[in-house]
């Protein structure tokens, strides 16, 4: 898949939430604990972003994690296995793909995502009332709040908040699931 319009997209989505809140790039890199220099390579559209980084400046900014990476299309929107901007994980085996955002009056996104086994995909709270749905497709996950984790297989369905720490591992190899961001 080509990345320069994803890339262009999601600079322009944090140049534009940066801008709404009023702060400056050097303020919102030390509030999402990540280099300016990295900020700057973002919004220029230079970077290559992980997981970790684009959730972590969508908590600052108190936004929806599709917001930085959704842009605005026609009302009929395909999107074909494989394709998509999927973005890894710096510290895990783990990448998750937005299949869908949610529209201005509804807060929600939807995700696959994929991993092996390997290191949890460690994920920090998302904003305030924030609630997540697994549904497994592929394979056998490790997931929910930290210390509260469950073993799911394909079909089973787990609902745990987000809005606290909570995790992602890969029990067998080629896993793969649907994932619902619900913000409230």
């Amino acid at each position: 898949m080509e990345r320069t319009a994803p890339l262009a997209a999601i600079a322009a989505a944090l140049r534009r939430e940066r801008e709404r809140m009023g702060i400056s790039l050097a303020e919102l890199a030390r509030r999402a604990g990540i280099a300016k220099s990295t900020l700057s390579q973002l919004e220029s559209g230079s970077g290559n972003p992980s997981v970790e980084t684009l959730w972590a400046i969508a908590v600052v900014l108190d936004v929806p994690f599709s917001r930085l990476v959704d842009p605005v299309e026609s009302p009929v929107r395909v999107i074909r296995a494989g394709e998509g901007l999927a973005l890894a994980s710096e510290h895990s085996p783990f990448t998750g793909t937005l299949l869908a955002a949610c529209p201005p009056g509804a807060r929600r996104d939807l995700h696959v995502i994929t991993a092996e086994p390997g290191a949890a995909r460690e994920a920090h709270a998302h904003i305030p009332g924030t609630t997540e749905h697994l549904l497994v497709t592929a394979g056998r996950w490790r997931a929910g709040p930290v210390g509260g984790e469950v073993e799911l297989g394909v079909g089973d369905y787990a609902r745990f908040p987000g809005d606290r720490p909570h995790t992602y591992q890969a029990v067998v190899a080629g896993c793969a699931a649907v994932l619902v961001m619900e913000y409230v």
